[in-house]
Order: C-alpha cells, then structure tokens, then sequence
C-alpha cells in the first residue's frame, strides 16, 4: 500500500510546504491569463502544469523589446505636439511686438529680434527670422513635427512657429540664465566672471560638445542636420550647476538656410527646379542686394563658408572649436589693437593667439588669468590643440564632433580627478593657542 501510494506521488509535482496559516488554492491555469511555456526549458523537466508561465502582457513585453531602435522611435507618440501659431496670438503676447526686446548678452546687440512673452500658459522666446526658401504651411509644419522629436538636455526646446510674409516666428521655451558671452566678458567689471573655476568651463564644454553631437548624429531622423548659429552669444548658461545650452536649435533647417532641409522633405525640389523658380543660390552671390546675403558672424564663419555660403556640419565644427578656444582664453573671437609701430590697427584672433600659446610654449599665460592658475595644465593642453584641430583651414582635417565629444569626456574625467586630488585636507585641526 505504501509502495503504491509513493509511485502514485511520484507522478505528481511535489509543491513546496509553505509556513502561512493558510494553504493556498492554486488556481487552474486559463488561456486568458497563462500560456504554456516552451522556451527556455528543458524537455521533460518540467510539465504544462507545474512550470513557470507567462502571461500575455509579459510575452508582449517581451517581443517589443526585440523591436528595432529605428521602429521603436517611430512608434513611440510626440510628447507635445509642435504648434504653428496663429499670428494675432504673438501680437497679443507681445503688445504688437512692442514690448521690450529680449536680449541675453546685455552688453551686445543681437541682430536678431527676439521677445519674451506668455504663450498658452508657458513662458516663452520668439525669435523672429527672415526665410531663405520659403515654405508652405504644411512642409513648415512637417518640419516643425520631425524637428521637435529631438529632445536634449543641452538644447532648448522648441515648442512651435509662426509665418507671417517673408519672415518665420521660432517659439522656443524660455530658460533662465545667461549668455556665455557675458558670462566670460562683463564690460562693468572685467576682471571678474562667474566661470572663476576649471570645473565650471569643462561643464560647459562637455555639455556643449554633447548637444552638438545630438545634433549631428543621434537624433535618429535621418538627416545630417546641421546647426548654422554657434556662437558664445547662442551658449545659454544656467545656474547652479553651470551646465549650457544650445540655442536656436532648428533655426537653419525652418529658414531654409542649409542645404540639409531637403531630406526632411517627402518630395524635395531639386537644385535646378530651385533656381529655376527663384534663380542661382543667393549664398553664392552676396553683394548683387540685401535679400541675397547670408547670415554669418565673423569670427566663427570658416574659411569655405566663407567662400562659398554653405553651412555644413564641418562648418558647425569650426564654429564649436572658436567658442572652445573663447571658453580657455576669456577672449573674442577677434578685436583690433592699434600697432604705435605701424600706426594702424591690426586684427588679432583667438585661432591666431592659441596657436601661438601652442608653438611657444606660452599656455599659461594665455589661459584665462581669472582662473588664477588654478588648472592641470596637461589637460589645458590637450583641450588647446583639440579646439586648433576643430579650427582647422582644411574641413577634411577637422574632427567629427562623435571624436571630439568623446574626447572631451575624457578630458572631463580627468579634471574631476584633479580637482579631487586638489581638495584641501580633511581631518586636521590647528591650534592657536599658546604652548
């Protein structure tokens, strides 16, 4: 009797003796809430009844998790659908555009007219720009979808637009801070700057670097966007942490002034149908009128924008590499000083006073004095002739920003332990009083 009950428990599943007051009823497994499992699991170890089972939202779970990277981001929704605004409603926000003009860089005009009003309940910065090519309500707000499902910590967001004539209403979300211009250059007081410590500029060179980075390579919309308005004045520098931000973000792609808006297009004009309509690239003819001009700044224009108006991503590094070289110096992008010599003034760049510092041996003067000679020199240096490498007058031989974020990193990481082997000692205690 013994022998035939133990072979007739044999056949069963042994359950485990549980310690609660209770035993629990085991439910019979349904086709709503089980399955049976057959991956994973060894033949004839376990059977239908007795292993572990998922359900079918684990299952599906589990099979999204296979999706591709490309397939995932198209089907995950727009947190916030962008929003074209209507015109009258920027007219209402900013009494006729005649409220004061919003400006980051006290110290220098902007040329481009920007306010800061209320719109919808969110406190916002409209940018007005003029457009390059014009565009149709729907392939502005086709744009405008594909442009605001990039998101990054060092960019600022872009909620919407607005076209009224010739000119296009960039809307981005207002945050408060200051321009790296001012940060680094305060005309009541030049002998002081918020950015009194190493750490601070590598905060905002590795963010920047980060955000640009975004921009040319990870946004996952297939497009080589490009940046076209790099510059300290368009650093946003936020408190407390001194972390930066791109602005404008967008700006190039919405006014046409890159070539790179073409591939945000389903059905793109080619560049005979271009000029054909509106005749050859105005980039390329820039003193015929004031309309065929492109925008540029000097001192952070390269040498082939320069020449021929195309702003391309080696452009932007060109750019990055000039606003590195403003964050180690504390100096503009060029001035002119007058020669007693010649009796004339002659132009001086940062590229030119960096490479001199480099060939010279003179890196530690021309870092910035305000840092008070508080900095690893050896990481001053490789930072110096990362940002010379980015300036470089031959666009081939100039780094990728993939290169030159990954670099900075490192660059960042080892700042961290200087200024972690720098700390003043801990744990010591001195005395004042008299033996």
């Amino acid at each position: 009797m013994c022998k035939s009950k133990m072979s007739a428990d044999a056949t069963q599943p042994i359950s485990t003796p549980r310690r609660t007051p209770r035993t629990p009823q085991l439910a019979q497994p349904t086709a709503s809430s089980f399955e049976p499992s057959t991956s994973n699991t060894p033949s004839g170890r376990y059977t239908s009844t007795s292993s572990y089972k998922l359900s079918s939202q684990s299952q599906a779970s589990t099979s999204s998790s296979s999706t591709s990277l490309s397939t995932l981001i198209d089907s995950l929704p727009v947190p916030e659908n962008p929003i074209l605004y209507d015109y009258s409603e920027l007219c209402t926000a900013t009494n006729n555009f005649l409220s004061k003009r919003f400006n980051p860089t006290p110290s220098s005009s902007s040329s481009t007219p920007s306010w800061r009003c209320t719109l919808r309940g969110k406190d916002a910065v409209i940018f007005q720009r003029k457009f390059r090519v014009k565009l149709s309500t729907p392939e502005l707000r086709q744009r405008l979808s594909t442009l605001c499902r990039s998101h990054h910590t060092s960019i600022t967001k872009l909620l919407g637009a607005c076209v009224s004539s010739d000119y296009v209403f960039l809307v981005y979300e207002f945050v408060s801070g200051a321009s790296l211009a001012a940060c680094l250059r305060n005309p009541n007081n030049p002998n002081y700057t918020v950015l009194c410590t190493w750490a601070s500029r590598m905060q905002i060179a590795t963010d920047l670097a980060q955000g640009l980075d975004y921009i040319h390579n990870s946004t996952g919309l297939n497009v080589h966007l490009v940046h076209n308005h790099i510059k300290s004045g368009s650093v946003l520098v936020t408190e407390p942490h001194f972390n930066a931000r791109l602005c404008h973000f967008g700006a190039a792609q919405l006014c046409g002034e890159t070539d790179s808006y073409t591939h945000l297009n389903p059905n793109p004009k080619s560049r005979s149908e271009i000029e054909a309509v509106e005749g050859p690239d105005p980039k390329l003819n820039r003193t015929s009128s004031r309309k065929n001009q492109f925008e540029g700044v000097r001192g952070y224009m390269s040498p082939e924008f320069q020449a021929s108006g195309v702003a391309t991503q080696k452009s932007d590094v060109y750019a990055f590499g000039v606003v590195l070289l403003e964050l180690l110096s504390g100096q503009e992008p060029f001035k002119y000083k007058f020669d007693k010599t010649m009796g004339d003034f002659i132009r001086t760049s940062v590229v030119d006073s960096a490479q001199a510092a480099i060939r010279y041996g003179g890196l530690r003067t021309w870092v910035d004095r305000r840092l008070k000679d508080s900095f690893p020199v050896e990481v001053a240096e490789k930072l110096t002739r990362l940002a010379l490498e980015c300036v470089h007058v031959d666009p081939d031989q100039r780094p990728s920003m993939g290169r030159v974020s990954v670099k900075i990193s490192k660059l960042y990481l080892e700042s961290k332990f200087w200024s972690d082997n720098m700390r003043a000692p801990t744990g010591i205690s001195v005395s004042l009083a008299p033996r």
